[in-house]
């Protein structure tokens, strides 16, 4: 599992987004100078977060983008797959090494791991909005050693466990 850069540069893009909630639009050229990325990715990311709603952009003379949510509302899950097209993808079920083999019909001992693996990822990332981003470090690496243990903790509460 490997996560490219067009996932990375889509964090950092909502990330940014996120901080500048409610302060009017960012011009692409604005945030890729300020989060140190090449322009004419973070358009293009930019242009992956809009059809996927998750970003409305602004035209004219102070325009550019904003979050279309709040950034509790938009999940890391969101993000990722707005960016990547998926978040985790099981390679038995989209690139099978043979039919006979992969089939849903052929016993598959491995399979079960990989798709307990992507319910898992799944879950963590649904787990991470972009608020919870804006956060210290810290906050973040505790939230989501809980998360990894609930799927559901969220910052602030403490794991039952």
């Amino acid at each position: 599992m490997r996560f490219t850069t067009w996932a990375e540069y889509g964090m950092i893009v909502s990330v940014h987004l996120a901080k500048e909630s409610g302060s009017g639009p960012t011009s692409a050229r604005e945030l890729a100078e300020a989060e140190k990325l090449p322009c004419d990715y973070v358009e293009q990311i930019l242009m992956r977060l809009r059809r996927a709603g998750l970003v409305d952009s602004v035209r004219g003379a102070r325009g550019g983008y904003r979050l279309a949510h709040l950034p509790s509302e938009i999940s890391t899950k969101d993000v990722i797959q707005a960016a990547e097209s998926h978040t985790f993808e099981v390679n038995c079920d989209v690139h099978q090494v043979h039919p006979d083999r992969c089939g849903p019909t052929h016993p598959c001992s491995i399979r079960p791991l990989w798709r307990a693996l992507q319910r898992r990822v799944n879950g963590l990332l649904e787990s991470v909005t972009l608020e919870d981003l804006l956060e210290e470090e810290e906050a973040v690496e505790d939230l989501v050693a809980i998360a990894s243990d609930d799927g559901k903790a969220r910052l602030g509460e403490k794991s039952l466990m």
